[in-house]
């Protein structure tokens, strides 16, 4: 499992640059960045080297950010690779509330995943890779 940090914007122009520079001031590295919206906010969910320290230099910037747990898992870098993992997972009849994918410094692509149930030893039996911390932050 992989920190996430998950901050909250309200839809307004230079929010997101701003959270950016905050993050770029106290130097912080982002490895991942997601982007939802609705009408009235939007959701950014951040991987970065180091949370608890990007969560506090956020606050004192006026955001409201939190950290989340997440699974992060090493998927073929191929075409279909993400629809290998989520077919363990709908055969397991585990929901997903949340995925995005990036690269990272294992030279493959993480799926980062958010589920109604813990699926990390169903995966790595299924012989999916678990990464942690440093795997994803390893220069």
């Amino acid at each position: 499992m992989i920190d996430q940090l998950t901050v909250f914007l309200g839809n307004q122009k230079g929010r997101l640059t701003a959270l950016c520079d905050a993050m770029g001031r106290a130097d912080i590295q982002m490895y991942a960045l997601t982007v939802a919206d609705t009408s009235d906010y939007g959701i950014v969910r951040i991987i970065c080297d180091k949370p608890d320290a990007a969560k506090e230099a956020l606050a004192e910037e006026g955001f409201q950010a939190a950290i989340a747990r997440v699974v992060a898992v090493q998927v073929p870098d191929v075409p279909g690779g993400c629809a290998q993992v989520f077919d363990v997972l709908d055969q397991a009849d585990v929901n997903v509330e949340y995925a995005y994918c990036f690269t990272s410094s294992v030279g493959a692509a993480t799926l980062a995943l958010k589920t109604d149930a813990d699926v990390r030893e169903r995966l790595e039996q299924s012989g999916f890779r678990i990464l942690h911390p440093e795997d994803i932050y390893a220069s």
